[in-house]
């Protein structure tokens, strides 16, 4: 099978993800009676995560410009700054990690590409919306849908902004709710903060097989991992009803814009998710400020009365909201 395909069956295996609960410690808890009773068979384990090497433009500048002046190896990094290692150089191949490669063709900038087993693609997706991963220089890329760029990169990294949001919410030994799983940057940052369960959602299939590519993308399967994280294809403003109450800790809500998902927004989904946490519990909401400037909306208030309206105690935090459901008296 050529690997094209293996990377075609990634997206595949990750569309077949819904419902399926992870290993590694009691998930009954977190739904409610009626979801246990009918939720499906679990899925075979996906396809692991991509190991070969990722290029952008300056990689195969690089590559070439050192067998041009007649060395015989190059070092570098080709997983976006995770690790580096050291290529072999011949006249027509380069070698990485034990195996051989071409040397790439003609590249663009802001793009990443991937070995599919006959050249270097680029990593994008077109159903119904273009869908791309995008470098920075951070190392960590960020994605566009549509060319809007789905992550903040220009004044930090992705990564680090991650981090930022979800030391708002303390997930050290907590349940954690993450609604828009993305590319995985807040679960990776609740793991490295030791959270005891993450239960991560994603609608967008083309997503989740941007994941599989990234190797700044936490993998469910991972040692890493240790069983703690559950990655579930679904939209969570349907499936949040399936939830049991009071069943977690924190939320971390990172909506796409409200144009976009606005059921993300309403005030039947923030009604849901106060059922869901439990008291005194603290949630972030992304919110930005789209279209201020050029409608005069106020997001961010916006958001904070809908969530004071569900319960909520909320106050303006970085690009979004906290809020917290105050303790029952």
């Amino acid at each position: 099978m050529r690997a094209a395909a293996v990377c075609a069956l990634l997206g595949t295996c990750r569309q077949q993800d819904a419902g399926t609960l992870w290993v590694g410690y009691d998930a009954d808890s977190f739904l409610d009676t009626g979801a246990r009773d009918a939720r499906p068979n679990p899925d075979p384990p996906p396809v692991p995560h991509y190991s070969g090497p990722l290029l952008i433009l300056s990689d195969a500048q690089a590559l070439l410009a050192a067998r041009g002046n007649g060395l015989t190896q190059w070092t570098g990094s080709l997983d976006l700054g995770r690790s580096t290692g050291t290529a072999q150089l011949d006249a027509q191949t380069w070698q990485w990690r034990g195996r051989g490669y071409p040397y790439p063709g003609k590249l663009k900038e802001r793009t990443l590409y991937f070995w599919d087993g006959d050249d270097f693609a680029p990593i994008s997706r077109f159903s119904g919306a273009l869908i791309k991963l995008v470098p920075t220089g951070w190392g960590a890329p960020t994605f566009e849908i549509d060319g809007i760029k789905m992550l903040p990169s220009a004044q930090l990294s992705p990564f680090d902004d991650a981090r930022r949001k979800v030391a708002l919410v303390d997930p050290r030994g907590k349940v954690v709710l993450d609604t828009c799983g993305g590319l995985g940057y807040f679960a990776a940052c609740c793991l490295e903060a030791d959270v005891a369960q993450l239960h991560s959602f994603e609608k967008n299939a083309d997503v989740l097989w941007l994941r599989t590519l990234n190797p700044w993308s936490p993998d469910p399967d991972d040692d890493a991992s240790g069983g703690r994280l559950q990655l579930t294809h679904a939209d969570i403003s349907q499936h949040v009803t399936t939830l049991a109450d009071g069943s977690v800790d924190a939320i971390l809500h990172d909506p796409p814009r409200f144009g976009i998902a606005g059921e993300l927004y309403s005030q039947v989904f923030y009604d849901q998710l106060a059922r869901v946490l439990r008291r005194g519990g603290r949630m972030f909401h992304y919110t930005g400020a789209p279209n201020k400037l050029t409608s005069g909306r106020d997001v961010p208030n916006e958001v904070s009365k809908r969530l004071s309206k569900a319960g909520f105690s909320t106050q303006l935090a970085l690009d979004g909201v906290l809020a917290t459901l105050p303790a029952r008296r």
